[in-house]
Protein backbone atom coordinates (compact mmCIF):
# COMPACT_ATOMS: atom_id res chain seq x y z
CA UNK A 1 0.00 0.00 0.00
CA UNK A 2 3.36 2.06 -0.35
CA UNK A 3 1.84 3.87 -3.53
CA UNK A 4 -1.67 4.35 -1.44
CA UNK A 5 0.14 6.80 1.19
CA UNK A 6 2.11 8.33 -1.50
CA UNK A 7 -0.96 9.72 -3.03
CA UNK A 8 -2.51 10.20 0.33
CA UNK A 9 0.65 12.35 1.26
CA UNK A 10 0.75 14.50 -1.93
CA UNK A 11 -3.32 14.64 -1.77
CA UNK A 12 -3.96 15.18 2.24
CA UNK A 13 -6.99 17.32 2.09
CA UNK A 14 -8.45 15.32 -1.02
CA UNK A 15 -7.71 12.16 0.80
CA UNK A 16 -9.74 13.31 3.92
CA UNK A 17 -12.65 14.21 2.69
CA UNK A 18 -12.93 10.95 0.99
CA UNK A 19 -11.76 8.74 3.83
CA UNK A 20 -14.82 10.76 5.74
CA UNK A 21 -17.09 10.39 3.08
CA UNK A 22 -16.25 6.89 3.25
CA UNK A 23 -17.00 6.11 6.55
CA UNK A 24 -19.93 7.91 6.86
CA UNK A 25 -21.69 6.18 4.28
CA UNK A 26 -19.99 3.03 5.48
CA UNK A 27 -22.27 4.11 8.95
CA UNK A 28 -25.05 5.06 7.47
CA UNK A 29 -25.14 1.63 5.57
CA UNK A 30 -24.45 -0.25 8.84
CA UNK A 31 -27.40 1.67 10.42
CA UNK A 32 -29.59 0.45 7.85
CA UNK A 33 -28.35 -3.19 7.86
CA UNK A 34 -29.13 -3.09 11.53
CA UNK A 35 -32.74 -3.00 11.10
CA UNK A 36 -32.64 -5.82 8.84
CA UNK A 37 -32.60 -8.26 12.32
CA UNK A 38 -35.64 -6.82 14.30
CA UNK A 39 -37.46 -6.68 10.55
CA UNK A 40 -36.72 -10.03 10.01
CA UNK A 41 -38.07 -11.15 13.72
CA UNK A 42 -41.00 -9.27 12.60
CA UNK A 43 -41.39 -11.40 9.38
CA UNK A 44 -40.83 -14.47 10.72
CA UNK A 45 -43.45 -13.93 13.76
CA UNK A 46 -45.89 -12.10 11.34
CA UNK A 47 -46.03 -15.75 9.47
CA UNK A 48 -46.24 -18.17 11.84
CA UNK A 49 -50.31 -16.58 12.39
CA UNK A 50 -49.81 -15.55 15.91
CA UNK A 51 -51.85 -12.81 17.19
CA UNK A 52 -49.85 -12.71 19.88
CA UNK A 53 -47.29 -9.16 20.60
CA UNK A 54 -44.29 -9.70 18.11
CA UNK A 55 -40.80 -10.08 20.32
CA UNK A 56 -37.94 -8.85 19.07
CA UNK A 57 -34.62 -10.23 20.18
CA UNK A 58 -32.70 -9.61 22.68
CA UNK A 59 -29.28 -8.36 21.70
CA UNK A 60 -27.06 -5.13 20.87
CA UNK A 61 -28.48 -4.76 17.24
CA UNK A 62 -31.88 -4.50 18.40
CA UNK A 63 -31.24 -2.36 21.13
CA UNK A 64 -29.13 -0.11 18.37
CA UNK A 65 -32.21 0.49 16.28
CA UNK A 66 -35.19 0.32 19.22
CA UNK A 67 -32.85 3.13 21.03
CA UNK A 68 -32.66 5.47 17.63
CA UNK A 69 -35.84 5.19 16.79
CA UNK A 70 -37.51 5.91 20.99
CA UNK A 71 -35.04 9.06 20.45
CA UNK A 72 -37.48 10.57 17.60
CA UNK A 73 -40.68 8.75 19.36
CA UNK A 74 -41.40 6.02 16.97
CA UNK A 75 -42.37 2.77 17.52
CA UNK A 76 -41.03 -0.42 15.92
CA UNK A 77 -42.91 -2.02 13.21
CA UNK A 78 -42.16 -3.15 10.01
CA UNK A 79 -43.23 0.02 8.27
CA UNK A 80 -40.84 1.93 10.58
CA UNK A 81 -38.26 0.09 9.88
CA UNK A 82 -38.62 -0.30 6.28
CA UNK A 83 -38.41 3.56 6.60
CA UNK A 84 -35.43 2.96 8.42
CA UNK A 85 -33.92 1.08 6.03
CA UNK A 86 -34.77 3.67 2.94
CA UNK A 87 -32.80 6.22 4.97
CA UNK A 88 -30.05 4.66 5.65
CA UNK A 89 -29.40 3.27 1.78
CA UNK A 90 -30.33 7.09 0.77
CA UNK A 91 -28.06 8.45 3.06
CA UNK A 92 -25.36 5.96 2.16
CA UNK A 93 -25.56 6.83 -1.62
CA UNK A 94 -25.45 10.07 -1.05
CA UNK A 95 -22.03 10.48 0.86
CA UNK A 96 -20.50 7.82 -1.71
CA UNK A 97 -22.23 10.25 -4.30
CA UNK A 98 -19.59 12.80 -2.54
CA UNK A 99 -16.87 10.36 -2.00
CA UNK A 100 -16.97 9.01 -5.46
CA UNK A 101 -17.02 12.68 -6.78
CA UNK A 102 -13.73 13.49 -4.73
CA UNK A 103 -12.01 10.61 -6.45
CA UNK A 104 -12.67 11.20 -9.79
CA UNK A 105 -11.59 14.92 -9.44
CA UNK A 106 -8.10 13.17 -7.56
CA UNK A 107 -7.96 11.14 -10.64
CA UNK A 108 -8.02 13.81 -13.06
CA UNK A 109 -5.78 16.00 -11.07
CA UNK A 110 -2.91 12.87 -10.12
CA UNK A 111 -2.96 12.37 -14.55
CA UNK A 112 -2.57 16.51 -15.07
CA UNK A 113 0.34 16.87 -12.53
CA UNK A 114 1.59 13.95 -13.36
CA UNK A 115 1.94 15.12 -16.16
CA UNK A 116 3.21 18.68 -15.75
CA UNK A 117 6.15 17.00 -13.09
CA UNK A 118 7.10 15.10 -15.85
CA UNK A 119 7.09 17.81 -18.05
CA UNK A 120 9.28 20.72 -15.99
CA UNK A 121 11.77 18.26 -14.34
CA UNK A 122 12.72 17.08 -18.50
CA UNK A 123 12.79 20.76 -19.73
CA UNK A 124 14.52 21.99 -16.94
CA UNK A 125 17.00 19.44 -17.51
CA UNK A 126 20.78 19.46 -19.18
CA UNK A 127 20.58 19.31 -23.07
CA UNK A 128 23.13 16.48 -22.55
CA UNK A 129 20.73 14.20 -20.78
CA UNK A 130 17.49 15.56 -22.92
CA UNK A 131 19.37 14.27 -26.20
CA UNK A 132 19.70 11.20 -24.64
CA UNK A 133 16.03 9.94 -23.85
CA UNK A 134 13.54 8.24 -26.56
CA UNK A 135 11.21 10.69 -27.46
CA UNK A 136 9.03 7.80 -27.24
CA UNK A 137 9.84 6.61 -23.86
CA UNK A 138 8.99 10.38 -23.19
CA UNK A 139 5.77 10.25 -24.94
CA UNK A 140 4.51 6.97 -23.24
CA UNK A 141 4.69 8.50 -19.81
CA UNK A 142 3.29 11.48 -20.24
CA UNK A 143 0.08 9.50 -22.05
CA UNK A 144 0.15 5.87 -20.70
CA UNK A 145 1.87 5.80 -17.68
CA UNK A 146 0.43 8.74 -16.37
CA UNK A 147 -3.61 7.44 -17.23
CA UNK A 148 -2.22 4.00 -15.70
CA UNK A 149 -0.71 5.85 -12.45
CA UNK A 150 -4.07 8.10 -11.80
CA UNK A 151 -6.18 4.42 -12.24
CA UNK A 152 -4.12 3.38 -9.74
CA UNK A 153 -4.99 5.77 -7.35
CA UNK A 154 -8.41 5.06 -8.08
CA UNK A 155 -8.50 1.41 -7.43
CA UNK A 156 -6.69 2.50 -4.51
CA UNK A 157 -9.65 4.18 -3.57
CA UNK A 158 -12.16 1.78 -3.98
CA UNK A 159 -9.84 -0.66 -1.81
CA UNK A 160 -10.25 2.14 1.32
CA UNK A 161 -14.09 1.78 0.43
CA UNK A 162 -14.48 -1.28 0.39
CA UNK A 163 -12.46 -2.04 3.23
CA UNK A 164 -14.90 0.59 5.61
CA UNK A 165 -17.46 -1.38 3.85
CA UNK A 166 -16.49 -4.85 5.43
CA UNK A 167 -15.30 -3.16 8.85
CA UNK A 168 -19.00 -2.08 9.00
CA UNK A 169 -20.81 -5.14 7.96
CA UNK A 170 -18.33 -7.07 10.40
CA UNK A 171 -19.50 -4.92 13.37
CA UNK A 172 -23.03 -5.63 12.37
CA UNK A 173 -22.43 -9.42 12.20
CA UNK A 174 -19.96 -9.47 15.50
CA UNK A 175 -23.47 -7.62 17.80
CA UNK A 176 -25.33 -11.15 16.30
CA UNK A 177 -22.74 -14.03 16.58
CA UNK A 178 -18.70 -13.14 17.15
CA UNK A 179 -18.10 -16.44 16.45
CA UNK A 180 -19.72 -16.89 13.21
CA UNK A 181 -17.65 -13.75 12.30
CA UNK A 182 -14.32 -15.00 13.22
CA UNK A 183 -14.96 -18.50 12.14
CA UNK A 184 -15.97 -16.42 8.03
CA UNK A 185 -12.76 -14.36 8.72
CA UNK A 186 -10.48 -17.18 8.97
CA UNK A 187 -11.52 -19.11 6.39
CA UNK A 188 -11.65 -15.79 4.15
CA UNK A 189 -7.89 -14.49 5.03
CA UNK A 190 -7.14 -18.10 4.46
CA UNK A 191 -8.86 -18.07 0.48
CA UNK A 192 -6.99 -14.62 0.21
CA UNK A 193 -3.70 -16.45 0.79
CA UNK A 194 -4.06 -19.30 -1.56
CA UNK A 195 -5.18 -16.86 -4.34
CA UNK A 196 -2.13 -14.62 -3.61
CA UNK A 197 -0.20 -16.02 -6.36
CA UNK A 198 -2.23 -14.95 -8.90
CA UNK A 199 -1.74 -11.20 -7.38
CA UNK A 200 1.84 -11.94 -8.06
CA UNK A 201 1.40 -12.86 -11.39
CA UNK A 202 -0.74 -9.63 -12.15
CA UNK A 203 2.17 -7.52 -10.35
CA UNK A 204 5.53 -9.19 -12.93
CA UNK A 205 2.45 -9.10 -15.94
CA UNK A 206 2.08 -5.16 -15.06
CA UNK A 207 5.89 -4.28 -14.33
CA UNK A 208 6.47 -6.52 -18.10
CA UNK A 209 3.62 -4.24 -20.17
CA UNK A 210 5.32 -1.25 -18.55
CA UNK A 211 8.83 -1.66 -19.75
CA UNK A 212 7.72 -2.95 -23.25
CA UNK A 213 5.30 -0.37 -23.73
CA UNK A 214 8.14 2.10 -23.16
CA UNK A 215 10.16 0.29 -26.23
CA UNK A 216 7.23 0.05 -28.56
CA UNK A 217 6.23 3.24 -28.24
CA UNK A 218 10.24 4.66 -28.68
CA UNK A 219 10.15 2.44 -31.76
CA UNK A 220 7.02 3.55 -33.23
CA UNK A 221 8.10 7.16 -32.97
CA UNK A 222 11.90 6.39 -34.70
CA UNK A 223 10.04 4.55 -37.25
CA UNK A 224 7.17 6.79 -37.70
CA UNK A 225 9.79 9.85 -38.71
CA UNK A 226 11.29 7.60 -41.29
CA UNK A 227 8.15 6.40 -42.68
CA UNK A 228 8.85 8.38 -45.66
CA UNK A 229 12.48 6.65 -46.55
CA UNK A 230 11.14 3.55 -45.83
CA UNK A 231 8.09 3.66 -48.43
CA UNK A 232 10.43 5.22 -50.60
CA UNK A 233 12.38 2.49 -50.98
CA UNK A 234 9.52 -0.52 -50.17
CA UNK A 235 10.62 -1.65 -47.12
CA UNK A 236 8.12 -0.27 -44.80
CA UNK A 237 7.53 -4.26 -44.27
CA UNK A 238 10.85 -4.31 -42.49
CA UNK A 239 9.71 -1.60 -39.72
CA UNK A 240 6.12 -3.28 -39.54
CA UNK A 241 8.19 -6.87 -38.79
CA UNK A 242 9.90 -5.16 -35.66
CA UNK A 243 7.29 -3.25 -34.38
CA UNK A 244 4.93 -6.48 -34.47
CA UNK A 245 7.86 -8.15 -32.11
CA UNK A 246 7.40 -5.32 -29.40
CA UNK A 247 3.64 -5.60 -30.08
CA UNK A 248 3.89 -9.12 -29.37
CA UNK A 249 5.48 -8.65 -26.42
CA UNK A 250 3.27 -6.13 -24.98
CA UNK A 251 0.48 -8.46 -25.96
CA UNK A 252 1.76 -11.51 -24.11
CA UNK A 253 1.89 -8.91 -20.71
CA UNK A 254 -1.88 -8.18 -21.24
CA UNK A 255 -2.85 -11.74 -21.64
CA UNK A 256 -1.05 -12.74 -18.34
CA UNK A 257 -2.61 -10.02 -16.68
CA UNK A 258 -5.89 -10.70 -18.31
CA UNK A 259 -5.73 -14.51 -17.45
CA UNK A 260 -4.52 -13.76 -13.34
CA UNK A 261 -7.82 -11.61 -13.09
CA UNK A 262 -10.22 -13.59 -14.47
CA UNK A 263 -8.31 -16.43 -12.76
CA UNK A 264 -9.05 -14.68 -9.02
CA UNK A 265 -12.71 -14.63 -9.52
CA UNK A 266 -12.68 -18.08 -10.57
CA UNK A 267 -11.10 -19.71 -7.54
CA UNK A 268 -12.64 -16.94 -5.06
CA UNK A 269 -16.49 -17.51 -5.71
CA UNK A 270 -17.01 -20.45 -5.49
CA UNK A 271 -14.74 -20.73 -2.39
CA UNK A 272 -16.61 -18.26 -0.67
CA UNK A 273 -19.88 -20.10 -1.69
CA UNK A 274 -18.45 -22.98 0.01
CA UNK A 275 -17.88 -21.65 3.48
CA UNK A 276 -20.62 -19.24 3.66
CA UNK A 277 -22.89 -22.56 2.39
CA UNK A 278 -21.22 -24.42 5.54
CA UNK A 279 -21.31 -21.81 7.73
CA UNK A 280 -25.17 -22.05 7.37
CA UNK A 281 -25.94 -25.24 7.56
CA UNK A 282 -23.70 -25.17 10.97
CA UNK A 283 -25.81 -22.15 12.47
CA UNK A 284 -28.86 -23.88 11.60
CA UNK A 285 -28.09 -27.41 12.35
CA UNK A 286 -25.45 -27.51 14.88
CA UNK A 287 -25.99 -24.61 16.88
CA UNK A 288 -29.90 -24.42 16.22
CA UNK A 289 -29.83 -20.66 15.75
CA UNK A 290 -32.82 -18.48 14.67
CA UNK A 291 -33.78 -18.61 10.76
CA UNK A 292 -34.09 -14.41 11.57
CA UNK A 293 -30.93 -14.54 13.20
CA UNK A 294 -28.91 -16.21 10.23
CA UNK A 295 -31.04 -14.88 7.52
CA UNK A 296 -29.28 -11.42 8.70
CA UNK A 297 -25.91 -13.20 9.60
CA UNK A 298 -26.31 -14.56 5.94
CA UNK A 299 -27.02 -11.31 4.50
CA UNK A 300 -23.93 -9.58 5.89
CA UNK A 301 -21.54 -12.01 5.69
CA UNK A 302 -22.07 -12.50 2.32
CA UNK A 303 -21.34 -8.80 2.03
CA UNK A 304 -18.32 -9.07 4.21
CA UNK A 305 -16.65 -11.95 1.92
CA UNK A 306 -17.59 -10.06 -1.17
CA UNK A 307 -16.01 -6.50 -0.19
CA UNK A 308 -12.68 -8.86 0.78
CA UNK A 309 -13.16 -10.73 -2.40
CA UNK A 310 -13.34 -7.05 -4.20
CA UNK A 311 -10.03 -6.07 -2.06
CA UNK A 312 -7.51 -8.96 -3.15
CA UNK A 313 -9.46 -8.00 -7.11
CA UNK A 314 -8.95 -4.42 -7.03
CA UNK A 315 -5.17 -4.54 -5.43
CA UNK A 316 -4.43 -7.05 -7.76
CA UNK A 317 -5.72 -3.99 -10.42
CA UNK A 318 -3.24 -1.14 -8.68
CA UNK A 319 -0.55 -3.23 -8.27
CA UNK A 320 -0.56 -3.98 -11.93
CA UNK A 321 -1.17 -0.24 -12.68
CA UNK A 322 1.01 0.78 -9.73
CA UNK A 323 4.11 -0.35 -11.82
CA UNK A 324 3.50 3.44 -14.24
CA UNK A 325 3.92 5.59 -11.49
CA UNK A 326 6.97 4.15 -10.32
CA UNK A 327 7.81 4.09 -13.64
CA UNK A 328 6.87 7.79 -14.42
CA UNK A 329 8.47 9.02 -10.92
CA UNK A 330 11.80 7.19 -11.69
CA UNK A 331 11.76 9.51 -14.96
CA UNK A 332 11.09 12.61 -12.91
CA UNK A 333 13.89 11.57 -10.44
CA UNK A 334 16.58 11.08 -13.20
CA UNK A 335 15.98 14.32 -15.06
CA UNK A 336 15.64 15.91 -11.56
CA UNK A 337 19.48 14.50 -11.12
CA UNK A 338 20.18 16.51 -14.51
CA UNK A 339 18.31 19.17 -13.47
CA UNK A 340 20.37 22.56 -15.21
CA UNK A 341 22.20 25.40 -13.33
CA UNK A 342 20.64 28.32 -14.50
CA UNK A 343 21.68 30.74 -11.35
CA UNK A 344 24.07 33.62 -11.89
CA UNK A 345 23.99 37.33 -12.58
CA UNK A 346 22.14 38.86 -15.26
CA UNK A 347 22.70 38.84 -18.67
CA UNK A 348 24.58 41.33 -20.48
CA UNK A 349 22.99 42.85 -23.41
CA UNK A 350 25.20 42.11 -26.42
CA UNK A 351 27.00 45.12 -27.03
CA UNK A 352 30.32 44.38 -27.29
CA UNK A 353 30.14 40.33 -28.83
CA UNK A 354 30.84 36.55 -27.68
CA UNK A 355 34.22 35.50 -27.92
CA UNK A 356 35.32 31.32 -27.29
CA UNK A 357 38.94 31.67 -26.09
CA UNK A 358 40.88 28.39 -26.16
CA UNK A 359 37.46 26.49 -25.76
CA UNK A 360 37.81 22.85 -26.11
CA UNK A 361 34.77 19.89 -25.73
CA UNK A 362 34.69 16.49 -25.88
CA UNK A 363 31.56 13.64 -25.84
CA UNK A 364 33.39 11.39 -22.89
CA UNK A 365 36.78 10.46 -24.98
CA UNK A 366 36.16 11.72 -28.14
CA UNK A 367 37.10 15.16 -28.88
CA UNK A 368 34.68 17.66 -30.62
CA UNK A 369 36.55 20.82 -30.45
CA UNK A 370 40.90 21.48 -29.51
CA UNK A 371 41.77 24.84 -28.32
CA UNK A 372 38.99 26.92 -30.44
CA UNK A 373 39.35 30.66 -30.41
CA UNK A 374 36.73 32.94 -31.86
CA UNK A 375 35.14 36.58 -31.90
CA UNK A 376 31.76 37.35 -32.62
CA UNK A 377 31.39 41.06 -32.23
CA UNK A 378 28.23 42.21 -32.02
CA UNK A 379 26.16 43.80 -34.84
CA UNK A 380 27.99 41.57 -37.11
CA UNK A 381 27.11 38.21 -39.37
CA UNK A 382 29.49 35.96 -38.60
CA UNK A 383 29.78 32.43 -40.50
CA UNK A 384 31.23 29.11 -39.80
CA UNK A 385 32.08 26.68 -42.50
CA UNK A 386 33.41 23.43 -42.51
CA UNK A 387 32.92 19.64 -42.88
CA UNK A 388 30.05 17.70 -41.59
CA UNK A 389 31.75 16.41 -38.11
CA UNK A 390 34.17 19.94 -38.10
CA UNK A 391 32.28 21.08 -34.57
CA UNK A 392 30.35 23.93 -35.97
CA UNK A 393 27.12 22.63 -34.57
CA UNK A 394 29.03 21.95 -31.28
CA UNK A 395 29.93 26.03 -31.21
CA UNK A 396 26.63 27.21 -31.72
CA UNK A 397 25.64 25.03 -28.63
CA UNK A 398 28.35 26.15 -26.65
CA UNK A 399 27.12 29.99 -27.71
CA UNK A 400 23.62 28.80 -26.73
CA UNK A 401 24.32 27.66 -23.76
CA UNK A 402 22.95 24.17 -23.78
CA UNK A 403 26.95 22.95 -23.45
CA UNK A 404 29.79 24.00 -21.45
CA UNK A 405 33.25 23.67 -22.43
CA UNK A 406 35.77 21.11 -21.15
CA UNK A 407 38.22 23.39 -21.01
CA UNK A 408 38.73 27.23 -22.13
CA UNK A 409 35.77 29.73 -21.83
CA UNK A 410 32.93 31.65 -23.48
CA UNK A 411 32.85 35.11 -23.06
CA UNK A 412 30.05 36.98 -23.04
CA UNK A 413 30.83 40.83 -23.70
CA UNK A 414 33.42 39.95 -21.44
CA UNK A 415 31.57 38.07 -19.03
CA UNK A 416 32.27 34.43 -18.70
CA UNK A 417 28.88 32.59 -19.47
CA UNK A 418 29.45 29.96 -16.15
CA UNK A 419 28.86 33.48 -14.42
CA UNK A 420 25.87 33.93 -16.00
CA UNK A 421 22.06 33.15 -15.66
CA UNK A 422 21.80 31.09 -18.50
CA UNK A 423 17.95 31.66 -19.55
CA UNK A 424 18.44 35.78 -18.75
CA UNK A 425 20.91 34.91 -21.81
CA UNK A 426 18.85 32.90 -24.12
CA UNK A 427 15.68 34.74 -23.53
CA UNK A 428 18.06 37.53 -26.52
CA UNK A 429 18.88 34.36 -28.52
CA UNK A 430 16.65 33.82 -31.74
CA UNK A 431 17.04 29.96 -33.68
CA UNK A 432 16.33 28.92 -36.96
CA UNK A 433 17.26 25.43 -37.05
CA UNK A 434 17.80 22.84 -39.68
CA UNK A 435 14.68 21.32 -40.29
CA UNK A 436 11.28 23.58 -40.33
CA UNK A 437 10.09 22.65 -37.53
CA UNK A 438 6.15 24.02 -38.04
CA UNK A 439 3.19 22.95 -36.06
CA UNK A 440 0.28 21.88 -37.49
CA UNK A 441 -2.13 25.45 -36.76
CA UNK A 442 -2.22 28.82 -37.81
CA UNK A 443 0.72 31.05 -39.16
CA UNK A 444 0.15 33.17 -36.21
CA UNK A 445 1.04 30.77 -33.79
CA UNK A 446 3.47 29.21 -35.63
CA UNK A 447 5.40 32.74 -35.38
CA UNK A 448 4.54 33.41 -31.56
CA UNK A 449 4.34 29.69 -30.14
CA UNK A 450 0.86 31.23 -28.05
CA UNK A 451 3.03 33.09 -26.05
CA UNK A 452 0.84 35.54 -24.04
CA UNK A 453 2.93 38.13 -24.68
CA UNK A 454 3.46 38.32 -28.17
CA UNK A 455 0.03 39.01 -30.32
CA UNK A 456 -1.14 39.87 -34.15
CA UNK A 457 1.45 43.21 -34.24
CA UNK A 458 4.31 41.29 -32.66
CA UNK A 459 3.57 38.68 -35.21
CA UNK A 460 3.22 40.72 -38.22
CA UNK A 461 6.23 42.79 -37.24
CA UNK A 462 8.51 39.75 -37.38
CA UNK A 463 6.75 38.84 -40.33
CA UNK A 464 7.74 41.78 -42.20
CA UNK A 465 11.35 41.38 -40.52
CA UNK A 466 11.28 37.69 -42.25
CA UNK A 467 9.82 39.34 -45.67
CA UNK A 468 6.96 36.48 -45.13
CA UNK A 469 4.02 39.02 -44.63
CA UNK A 470 3.31 39.59 -48.23
CA UNK A 471 3.04 36.00 -49.23
CA UNK A 472 1.01 35.43 -45.72
CA UNK A 473 -1.41 38.04 -46.57
CA UNK A 474 -2.19 36.11 -49.73
CA UNK A 475 -3.22 33.05 -48.24
CA UNK A 476 -6.85 32.64 -47.22
CA UNK A 477 -7.28 33.48 -43.85
CA UNK A 478 -3.68 35.64 -43.97
CA UNK A 479 -1.99 35.22 -40.69
CA UNK A 480 -4.90 32.73 -39.34
CA UNK A 481 -4.41 30.57 -42.40
CA UNK A 482 -3.57 27.03 -41.29
CA UNK A 483 0.21 25.94 -42.54
CA UNK A 484 -0.67 22.38 -42.47
CA UNK A 485 0.99 19.53 -41.12
CA UNK A 486 4.50 20.75 -40.56
CA UNK A 487 4.28 23.12 -42.62
CA UNK A 488 3.04 21.53 -46.09
CA UNK A 489 0.83 24.03 -47.57
CA UNK A 490 4.14 26.33 -48.00
CA UNK A 491 7.19 25.75 -49.78
CA UNK A 492 10.25 25.44 -48.54
CA UNK A 493 11.51 28.93 -48.81
CA UNK A 494 7.75 29.79 -46.96
CA UNK A 495 8.51 27.64 -44.29
CA UNK A 496 12.08 28.95 -43.28
CA UNK A 497 10.71 32.01 -43.45
CA UNK A 498 8.04 31.40 -40.94
CA UNK A 499 10.78 29.97 -38.92
CA UNK A 500 13.14 33.01 -39.18
CA UNK A 501 9.86 35.01 -38.05
CA UNK A 502 9.32 32.72 -34.99
CA UNK A 503 13.46 33.61 -34.03
CA UNK A 504 12.22 37.03 -34.62
CA UNK A 505 8.86 37.55 -32.64
CA UNK A 506 10.30 38.30 -29.06
CA UNK A 507 13.19 41.21 -30.61
CA UNK A 508 16.37 38.71 -30.10
CA UNK A 509 19.64 40.36 -29.83
CA UNK A 510 21.80 37.76 -31.22
CA UNK A 511 20.19 35.74 -34.45
CA UNK A 512 21.50 32.10 -34.75
CA UNK A 513 20.81 29.88 -38.10
CA UNK A 514 22.10 26.38 -37.94
CA UNK A 515 22.05 25.35 -41.64
CA UNK A 516 18.90 27.06 -42.20
CA UNK A 517 19.53 27.50 -45.86
CA UNK A 518 20.44 23.89 -46.72
CA UNK A 519 17.42 22.53 -48.31
CA UNK A 520 16.67 25.55 -50.43
CA UNK A 521 17.06 26.33 -53.62
CA UNK A 522 19.33 28.50 -54.98
CA UNK A 523 16.67 31.45 -55.48
CA UNK A 524 15.10 30.79 -51.92
CA UNK A 525 18.60 30.73 -50.37
CA UNK A 526 19.43 34.28 -51.92
CA UNK A 527 16.33 35.68 -50.63
CA UNK A 528 16.90 34.66 -47.36
CA UNK A 529 21.01 35.66 -47.20
CA UNK A 530 19.09 39.17 -48.69
CA UNK A 531 16.62 39.55 -45.41
CA UNK A 532 20.04 38.40 -43.59
CA UNK A 533 21.69 41.59 -44.64
CA UNK A 534 19.25 43.68 -44.39
CA UNK A 535 18.54 42.19 -40.93
CA UNK A 536 22.32 42.82 -39.82
CA UNK A 537 23.54 45.78 -37.95
CA UNK A 538 19.93 45.48 -35.86
CA UNK A 539 20.79 42.41 -34.11
CA UNK A 540 24.01 39.76 -34.27
CA UNK A 541 24.12 37.54 -36.55
CA UNK A 542 25.64 33.67 -36.27
CA UNK A 543 25.03 31.62 -38.93
CA UNK A 544 26.33 27.33 -39.33
CA UNK A 545 26.61 26.85 -43.39
CA UNK A 546 28.06 24.67 -46.20
CA UNK A 547 27.04 27.10 -48.43
CA UNK A 548 29.26 29.60 -49.34
CA UNK A 549 26.34 32.21 -49.95
CA UNK A 550 25.85 32.34 -46.61
CA UNK A 551 29.53 33.15 -46.47
CA UNK A 552 29.70 35.75 -49.03
CA UNK A 553 27.41 38.29 -46.72
CA UNK A 554 29.17 37.81 -44.25
CA UNK A 555 31.68 40.16 -41.78
CA UNK A 556 33.21 37.45 -40.56
CA UNK A 557 34.11 33.96 -41.61
CA UNK A 558 35.86 30.88 -39.71
CA UNK A 559 36.48 27.71 -41.20
CA UNK A 560 36.38 24.58 -38.73
CA UNK A 561 38.00 20.71 -39.44
CA UNK A 562 38.38 18.31 -37.24
CA UNK A 563 37.66 20.11 -34.60
CA UNK A 564 40.00 22.99 -34.64
CA UNK A 565 40.51 26.13 -36.14
CA UNK A 566 41.89 26.70 -39.71
CA UNK A 567 40.78 29.64 -41.19
CA UNK A 568 39.18 33.41 -40.45
CA UNK A 569 38.95 35.92 -42.62
CA UNK A 570 36.77 39.39 -42.78
CA UNK A 571 34.31 40.33 -45.49
CA UNK A 572 35.02 40.19 -49.04
CA UNK A 573 38.49 37.79 -48.10
CA UNK A 574 39.93 41.18 -46.76
CA UNK A 575 41.79 41.54 -43.21
CA UNK A 576 42.70 37.79 -42.32
CA UNK A 577 41.82 36.82 -39.16
CA UNK A 578 43.69 34.90 -36.94
CA UNK A 579 42.78 31.36 -35.54
CA UNK A 580 43.40 33.10 -31.85
CA UNK A 581 40.80 35.80 -33.21
CA UNK A 582 43.43 38.61 -33.86
CA UNK A 583 43.78 40.13 -36.95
Amino acid sequence: MELMLTYARSYPWQSFLMVTALLLAGIAEGSSLSALLPLASFAVQAGDGSDSEPVLPDNSVTDFVTGLLDKFGVEPSIGSLLIFVVIGVFLKNVLVLFAEKQVGYTKARVATDLRLRLLNSVLESKWGYFVTQPTGRLTNSMATEAWRAAQAYEFGATIVALLIQAMVYSAVALAVSWQAVVASLIAAVFILAISHFLVRMTRRAGKRQTVWMKSLLARMTDTLRSVRSLKAMGREDLAGGVLAVETNKVNRALEKEVFSKAALSAVQEPLFATVMALGMFILLQKWQMPIAEVMVLLIVLTKVLSQLGKIQKYYQKMVAAGSAYWSLQEAVDEAVESRENVAGEPAPPLAQGISLRGVSFAHGEQKVLDDVTIEIPAGCLTTLIGPSGSGKTTVLDLIMGLQRPTDGEVLIDGRPMGELDIRSWRRQLGYVPQETLLLHDSVLNNVTLSDPELGEQQAERALRAAEAWDFVTEMPGGIHATVGEGGARLSSGQRQRIMLARALAHNPRLLVLDEATSALDPSSEAEICATLTHLKGDLTILAVSHQPALAEIADRVYRLANGKLVDGRRAGGEGAVSVSGTT
